[in-house]
């Protein structure tokens, strides 16, 4: 099975390139950076998204 890696910030753009390679078969690792942002929202919202998606593999 191939692999992506999906730089994952919570927001629309980077849950719908999640969604569809995960649509394609891919084995999806979500990826997401905590660079000190004010609202931890964005974080809590990319493990939402990686969750529901379906997504085993997080970094």
């Amino acid at each position: 099975m191939s692999k992506a890696v999906i730089l994952l910030s919570g927001g629309l753009d980077s849950a719908t390139c999640l969604a569809i390679a995960n649509d394609q078969g891919y084995d999806c690792y979500a990826l997401s950076f905590d660079y000190g942002q004010r609202h931890t929202n964005e974080l809590q919202a990319a493990k939402n998204i990686a969750a529901s998606i379906g997504v085993k593999n997080t970094l």
